[in-house]
């Protein structure tokens, strides 16, 4: 069987229902629902700690991501402008 994939208003309606039904433990909503427990716990866990951005999708970055990402990229192409600035202070010292 594929791995399934479900939509970010499916995830959160669900969370929602974890919390309007404290009685229930996450065993329990997951056989409801025909889901995972770990599932479960994992979008759980993901909302906790992202908040809003908890589920931006397959091939999507949160915010902090992409600025971690945009930086890393910054700081490799300043590393490469060092390295050839390096080498042409060689060059041109040799004369």
């Amino acid at each position: 069987m594929g791995q399934r994939s479900y939509t970010t208003e499916f995830k959160e309606e669900i969370l929602k229902y974890l919390k309007d039904h404290p009685e229930l433990t996450l065993a329990a909503v997951a056989r409801k629902f025909e889901l995972a427990e770990s599932t479960l716990r994992d979008w759980r866990k993901a909302s906790e700690e992202f908040k809003d951005e908890a589920f931006v999708g397959s091939g999507n970055l949160r915010s902090s991501d992409a600025e971690y990402r945009a930086m890393q990229r910054k700081l490799r192409d300043l590393e490469e402008e060092n390295a050839i600035l390096k080498k042409a202070m060689a060059i041109f010292s040799r004369r």
